[in-house]
């Protein structure tokens, strides 16, 4: 046991980068709209994209570096394409964890400012927490947040089946497969289920530098088991939220709000509908720190990740700390940018999370390429049935994305 808690480190930080906004706000919303419809949906999203989500883990062991270098290795193309997709995802995705944060921020604490202005000052606060270097504390901090939240949503889930309420028989809605509308946020749903893949090279950073801190370096079966800890406790997390939304606003005539502000009062009601008035400051205070820290993790995972990668495309040019700190100052003007132009925070969400499913298949297919490669020594592979696994995987991402492109053009 001793052991086990020593390496615990990378799934954990997975975990906390994870639920975020398609817990929070996706799956509660799937919920909320179609009740349980959607639910073999998100299990199979979770399912398909996992074997691409162990390969950080598995490449750092095996050759002590990072995704970034294999992405190198690979070809400078390949390190080119994935830092252009970083690129143009990366100002959205924190433009949208933003306005979440300033949501349940408002809602914690009433305030007069606007979102916009709540958005500015957190990704103030972000920039200056990262730069002075006190990040730490709140890293120690989230691991006690996510467990609260995780304990007090299974709770409100199992109190939930025993709460009565009126259905509204116009306000029960099915997925129509049909439907524009609905076909929007299938996608957006699945962008960030359970999380971007891209959040694969952030957890090979963050296992690079948790082994470098290790005496003895973990086994690859010790590795995986703590990352997959990690990667199934947010599964199970997302399906609490999904039938948190299902069982107390499925069909009661209310719907969600675009407004971060409005929902975030609606998402802790769930809780206290279920659990009483005592849970709205509990959760009030997870679910804002919970996002915090998540906007924290995204915003340092950005500008370290494209350092890393000029690095290496370009070996002469400085990547000292000032390189960082630039990068940091450009992905929080132009999250300001896209906040000023995109002020509802479910137009955000949506963009953002329907980036991150356009660009998975190109991820997932990196993935695959690095981590099965003839230099990668057969024990650090995955097995036979994960290479089926991720061959399936990557069909349905590339059909499903091929469907919505041409869609969205031929619609």
């Amino acid at each position: 046991m001793r052991r086990f808690f020593q390496l615990l480190g990378p799934g954990l930080l997975y975990a906390g980068a994870a639920i975020g906004v398609s817990h929070l706000v996706q799956s509660t919303r799937a919920g909320a709209e179609f009740g349980f419809e959607l639910m073999w949906v998100l299990l199979a999203a979770n399912l398909l994209k996992f074997p691409f989500f162990e390969v950080g883990s598995r490449y750092v062991l095996a050759t002590n570096q990072n995704l970034i270098h294999a992405y190198k290795k690979e070809g400078s193309w390949v390190l080119w394409l994935f830092l252009l997709l970083t690129i143009v995802t990366m100002f959205p995705v924190v433009a949208a964890l933003t306005i979440v944060t300033a949501g349940m921020s408002n809602s914690l604490i009433p305030t007069s400012l606007d979102p916009f202005q709540t958005s500015i000052i957190i990704l103030i606060i972000t920039m200056a927490v990262l730069i002075i270097g006190h990040y730490k504390l709140l890293d120690q901090m989230i691991k006690v947040v996510i467990l609260v939240l995780t304990l007090t949503t299974l709770i409100a889930v199992a109190a939930a089946f025993g709460v009565e309420r009126q259905m509204v028989e116009t306000s029960l809605q099915h997925f129509d497969w049909m439907s524009k509308t609905h076909i929007l946020f299938l996608i957006a749903f699945i962008g960030w289920m359970p999380a971007p893949i891209d959040i694969v090279v952030w957890g090979s950073l963050w296992s690079q530098s948790k082994n470098e801190q290790l005496t003895e370096k973990p086994t690859i079966r010790e590795a995986l088991i703590e990352f997959r800890i990690g990667y199934f406790g947010t599964m199970i997390i997302a399906a609490a939220f999904l039938a948190l939304g299902a069982l107390i606003m499925y069909g009661n005539g209310e719907e969600l709000s675009p407004s971060g502000v409005v929902f975030a009062d609606q998402l802790i009601r769930l809780y206290t509908e279920s659990m009483g008035k005592w849970a709205y400051p509990v959760i009030a205070l997870a679910a804002f720190t919970t996002m915090l820290s998540t906007t924290i993790t995204v915003s340092d995972a950005y500008p370290r990740t494209v350092r890393e990668a000029i690095r290496h495309l370009f070996p002469k040019i400085s990547t000292s700390r000032l390189s960082y700190i630039l990068w940091m100052f450009i992905l929080m003007a132009g999250a300001i940018l896209i906040l000023n132009q995109a002020k509802s925070m479910r137009v955000l969400v949506d963009l953002a999370t329907t980036l991150s499913f356009i660009t998975a298949p190109v991820l997932a297919y990196l993935n695959y390429r690095v981590i099965t490669n003839q230099a990668i020594p057969k024990q650090f592979q995955p097995a036979r049935y994960l290479k089926i696994w991720s061959v399936i995987g990557i069909a349905f991402l590339t059909v499903f994305t091929l469907f919505y492109i041409g869609w969205r053009i031929f619609a």
